[in-house]
């Protein structure tokens, strides 16, 4: 579903092109009472950026629900197969599996209604984002559904089921040697590590809580194994971290990573529960201190798919992930909230941006002063970024043609326009919205 189009200009001189995926489905999910996983955040961030008009600037599409073959990829049969089968009527049936497989009534994992239905749509959005940057149809994609960085290969964990992250780096590792996965959650991205963390073709960096916190791991000694080792690098922090420590550690370890491992993809992970007044977090960081490390993975021009991850504050979710959809379109948004379907939601201020607390940094500056030496060391220690032996690229997990080329023939040119200026007599035509299309202001007359 195409809304809208706009070219900005990157660093490098060369114009971007933002792809954003949405089901309207995805939020209509229910973990269950007292559970802070609220997929409900998903509408509240996507009215604020619709509200906002930042859908007029991107290409917006409707993804494809995953399939159980597509997660496989990844996750064993057993496990794919458990997710697509149970319910919350017949977990007695499933009692074994739900043990073995983490799920259920006496885990942080619950078994819900459309259980397997909810991960299907966030896992496609990631997948389907993957693909247009294999394709070179965008430079950066957004999916604020993905993210759910702590399901293992056939276990699920810490609200996760399907890694859609792991799915996503495979399909971009078809085309890209190698691809920078980053992580801004407050919790380590133990399943997006534990994945890689025998190959050099994925680089890990997490910056997260560690200590008496979910998931216990991340320690920055634990840096890798076998053809992987030194490529894992982990971030460990403490409670209280502001916008100006967090930008002191982040972007000169990020640029090291960068010069020695040059990526040809990223795919960064902004989990919101590292913001000030988390419902679950520890951390004090404002929208501006989250959106700088966004603002700076996008000034290297590189390809990148943006996902979300934590957050469970729900309001504060939908204003981070809504700011930081402007700061990829580089536009200025005000900071009062239009008025939206969700607009009590932000009472009392109804503003957009927060206000850090009046808490204490647990992070000294000598502590962040060693932890940054010691992963620039890491850095250095390696040999340079790694290689691969050429071979031909593997098939994207969506057939690219029909039967044969025309129009409604199940081709990949169906319902699709030329992208370049419209037909006229000296070819200098230009695309236009339809007058009657996507009214706004004192336009609008619905």
């Amino acid at each position: 579903v195409l809304f809208g189009f706009i070219f900005l200009t990157m660093s490098s001189g060369r114009s971007t092109r933002i792809s954003y995926f949405y089901n309207p489905s995805v939020g209509n999910f229910y973990y269950g009472p007292s559970h802070p996983m609220k997929p409900h955040r998903l509408k509240l961030a996507h009215h604020l950026i619709m509200a906002y008009d930042l859908y007029q600037e991107m290409e917006c599409y409707r993804p494809h629900p995953a399939s159980a073959g597509e997660m496989t990829s990844f996750h064993t049969d057993e496990y794919v197969h458990f997710l697509s089968r149970i319910t919350p009527d017949n977990t007695k049936s499933y009692a074994t599996q739900m043990a073995k497989f983490n799920a259920g009534e006496f885990t942080d994992c619950p078994v819900f209604d459309g259980l397997f239905e909810f991960c299907t749509l966030y896992t496609g959005a990631s997948l389907d984002g993957a693909v247009q940057l294999n394709q070179g149809n965008a430079d950066v994609c957004i999916n604020w559904s993905g993210g759910l960085h702590h399901a293992k290969k056939s276990e699920a964990s810490g609200f996760c089921y399907i890694n859609d992250i792991v799915l996503a780096i495979l399909e971009l590792l078809k085309v890209h040697a190698r691809v920078l996965y980053i992580d801004i959650d407050v919790h380590h991205g133990d399943g997006v590590e534990e994945a890689f963390y025998c190959t050099d073709r994925v680089m890990t960096f997490s910056l997260h809580k560690y200590g008496d916190f979910f998931p216990g791991t991340g320690h920055i000694a634990d840096f890798g194994a076998k053809e992987g080792e030194g490529y894992s690098v982990n971030a460990p922090l403490s409670n209280g971290m502001t916008d100006a420590a967090y930008e002191s550690l982040f972007k000169p370890v990020l640029q090291k990573i960068i010069d020695i491992f040059q990526p040809g993809a990223i795919v960064l992970q902004c989990g919101a529960d590292s913001l000030a007044g988390d419902r679950l977090g520890c951390f004090n960081l404002s929208l501006h201190g989250h959106a700088e490390c966004v603002k700076f993975v996008k000034s290297f021009g590189l390809p990148i798919l943006v996902l979300g991850g934590g957050g469970y504050t729900i309001r504060n979710v939908a204003r981070c992930w809504a700011y930081e959809t402007s700061v990829l379109l580089e536009r200025d948004v005000p900071n009062e909230i239009p008025y939206n379907d969700y607009y009590e939601y932000f009472a009392p201020d109804f503003l957009l941006h927060l206000t850090p607390e009046p808490r204490e940094n647990e992070n000294t500056p000598a502590g962040l002063s060693k932890v940054r030496e010691d992963l620039m060391t890491q850095l250095q220690n390696l040999q340079g970024a790694p290689s691969i032996q050429m071979h031909e690229v593997p098939p994207a997990f969506v057939v690219n043609k029909g039967e044969r080329d025309g129009e409604n023939d199940g081709g990949i040119d169906d319902d699709m326009r030329d992208r370049g200026n419209g037909p006229t007599s000296k070819g200098t035509g230009e695309r236009r919205r339809h007058e009657a299309e996507f009214y706004s202001g004192e336009n609008d007359n619905d």
